[in-house]
């Protein structure tokens, strides 16, 4: 464990021995008023532009001029398969296979397209679990999923709280609620990262007592992917979808990416559409539909080229840095500020 010191030469030698220091170059900050490049701490919201970013935009307005429909297929990135451009970022970042992700629509229409194919209620079977305090657009999800299968949402979208007085979440309080109502719930609904207090679920405990109740499970990574390791394909949910315009700095509004278990699910059980087809017949506009292999099947449209060159630049930065390295210099930064705050202001709990 690193000996801290209060004190600019003790920060001095970090920034001199950080490997990661480089990456701060390869980003475009706001400017103050006098000029300067601020401490950007928004990156829950929305994360900075990498200045790759730009440079593959123009790339792709410049293929559209030179080439128009025949970028498709022949420019240096084709779009026909531009959207396999982030699947090794995805991959390593939530710790799935290849084949298990894609980049695709955004976080909640994706939530619902996943739900599609696997919030399948029955007449025994129905209910959701979400946490209390859910990110808005989940419970409002989630709520409508439930109205639209003919199920109240006052009563069957279950709420997993912290104890009273409490502000985190316990696990055992999850395995106390589906051992009460297990048996009728169909889906839990989770996070990986509680938005609004900041706690690391344990996923992989969530995903294990999904399975031991007959659960379906899906994750929502917005804050989690680019933040904390993940190890999706070990935990097994059933999907998992994020949004890539906070610490993916995909842009504002940048198109989203979606995980799907091998094995889940067979065509007949998710919604169809043209670019879900595998590639070899997409434009042959034959019937019937051929599924792409993978989470590649969950496509419905051609991605929005535009949009997903950001995500392609930035992810390129996060392989090139490794994950592994920013989360052990987060570990880093957050210890050093709370051995700070417990200094200075002598506090004994923080």
């Amino acid at each position: 464990m690193m000996t801290f010191e209060d004190n600019r030469d003790f920060t001095a030698r970090l920034d001199r021995g950080d490997p990661l220091a480089r990456f701060r170059d390869a980003f475009n900050f706001p400017r103050d008023r006098d000029g300067r490049r601020p401490v950007y701490l928004c990156g829950n919201s929305l994360g900075l532009q990498p200045q790759r970013a730009v440079e593959y935009v123009e790339e792709e307005l410049d293929n559209w001029k030179n080439y128009a429909v025949d970028g498709h297929f022949h420019s240096s990135r084709p779009w026909i398969s531009y959207h396999r451009l982030a699947t090794e970022g995805f991959a390593e970042l939530t710790g799935a296979r290849a084949r298990e992700v894609v980049a695709m629509n955004t976080l909640t229409v994706n939530l619902h397209i996943l739900m599609a194919s696997f919030y399948r209620p029955t007449a025994d079977r129905y209910k959701i679990v979400i946490e209390k305090g859910a990110f808005p657009s989940d419970n409002y999800a989630a709520a409508s999923q439930l109205r639209l299968h003919g199920f109240d949402p006052a009563t069957d979208l279950l709420e997993w709280a912290p104890p009273p007085g409490e502000r985190l979440l316990r696990t055992a309080d999850l395995g106390a609620l589906l051992e009460r109502e297990g048996e009728r719930v169909a889906l839990l609904l989770l996070p990986g990262i509680q938005y609004y207090s900041g706690q690391v679920l344990d996923m992989a405990a969530i995903c294990e007592l999904g399975r031991q109740h007959g659960c379906r499970v899906g994750l929502d990574l917005a804050h989690a992917i680019g933040n904390v390791e993940l190890s999706l394909h070990d935990w097994a949910p059933d999907f998992a979808s994020w949004c890539t315009y906070k610490y993916l700095n995909g842009g504002p509004g940048a198109i989203a990416g979606a995980f799907v278990h091998d094995g889940v699910a067979n065509p007949d059980e998710f919604l169809h559409g043209w670019w879900g087809n595998e590639e070899q017949t997409r434009f042959l506009m034959e019937a019937p539909f051929r599924p792409a292999p993978g989470a590649e099947a969950w496509q419905m449209s051609n991605p929005p080229i535009l949009s997903l060159a950001p995500v392609v630049a930035s992810l390129e930065l996060f392989l090139e840095a490794g994950l592994g390295a920013l989360c052990e210099k987060s570990r880093l930064l957050t210890g050093y500020l709370r051995w700070l705050v417990g200094q200075r202001l002598s506090l004994i709990h923080i």
